[in-house]
């Protein structure tokens, strides 16, 4: 996977992975193409284990995902935060609205 990319994959049903770069250069473009990758399940997980980078973009990019599939009757549980992300969570002072989906 190139530099300042995004990757978006199926694990198994209710199971996904986010892998690359979620920052400020790959939100705009792997948000508008949502329709093609956003999850249809009642349940789902989403690993961030391989996620390389995270910046406010992307961690405001994962609230909004979280709330438009909590809107359509989703549950979200985010497993393998990386420390950059719940350091953006904590600085942001959101991480208690995260409680329900953070493992």
């Amino acid at each position: 996977m190139a530099v300042n990319q995004i990757s978006w994959q199926v694990i198994a049903d209710g199971q996904y992975r986010l892998s690359g770069s979620l920052d400020r250069d790959t939100v705009p473009a792997f948000w508008r193409q949502r329709n093609q990758w956003m999850p249809h399940n009642k349940q789902l997980t989403l690993d961030l284990a391989d996620l390389s980078r995270v910046d406010s973009a992307g961690m405001v990019m994962l609230l909004h995902l979280c709330q438009q599939l909590k809107q359509t009757g989703s549950s979200v549980m985010l497993h393998n935060i990386p420390q950059e992300l719940k350091t953006l969570f904590r600085l942001s002072h959101i991480e208690p609205m995260l409680t329900a989906c953070m493992e």
